[in-house]
C-alpha cells in the first residue's frame, strides 16, 4: 500500500477560454478555471440547493487541444493537486494550489445537465493526448 497519494479526478465546465502560454523552452501551457458543481434536498426546506467550486487547472503541453479548451466545455480531468508559492507585487508571499492536468478528456458542452457535442471537437469521451 502506498505511503501517500495525490490523485485528483474532477468532471466538470470551463469557466472561461484557456490562456495558452508557450515557454521559453517552447512548452505550451494552458491555465484555466474549472466548476464543479453538487446538487443536494436541503432537509428542511426540502428544496434543492446547489453549491458551485472553482478550480485552477494546468494542463502542460496543450499545444494539441488548447483550441478545444473554451468557456462551457466539458472535461474530465485527472492530475495531481500543487501548491506554490510567489512574491505579489507589493512584496506579500502569495500561495496558490492548483490541479496539474495528467490526462483530460473532451466530453463537450454542458447543456441542463446533457451531453451534446461541440463544433470540431473530438466526439464524446474521446481522450485527447498532450
Amino acid at each position: 500500500m502506498p505511503r501517500s497519494l495525490n490523485r485528483v479526478i474532477l468532471l466538470g465546465n470551463l469557466g472561461q477560454d484557456a490562456e495558452v502560454k508557450t515557454t521559453g523552452g517552447g512548452v505550451s501551457v494552458a491555465n484555466f478555471s474549472l466548476a464543479t458543481s453538487r446538487r443536494w434536498k436541503d432537509q428542511k426546506s426540502g428544496e434543492w440547493k446547489e453549491e458551485t467550486d472553482w478550480h485552477r487547472v494546468v494542463l502542460w503541453r496543450a499545444d494539441s487541444v488548447s483550441s478545444f479548451l473554451t468557456k462551457g466545455k466539458a472535461v474530465l480531468i485527472e492530475g495531481r493537486l500543487q501548491t506554490r508559492s510567489y512574491d505579489d507585487k507589493g512584496g506579500q508571499k502569495r500561495f496558490v494550489t492548483e490541479v496539474v492536468a495528467e490526462s483530460l478528456i473532451l466530453l463537450g458542452e454542458r447543456t441542463t445537465g446533457q451531453e451534446t457535442p461541440g463544433n470540431g471537437i473530438p466526439a464524446d469521451d474521446d481522450e485527447v493526448p498532450f
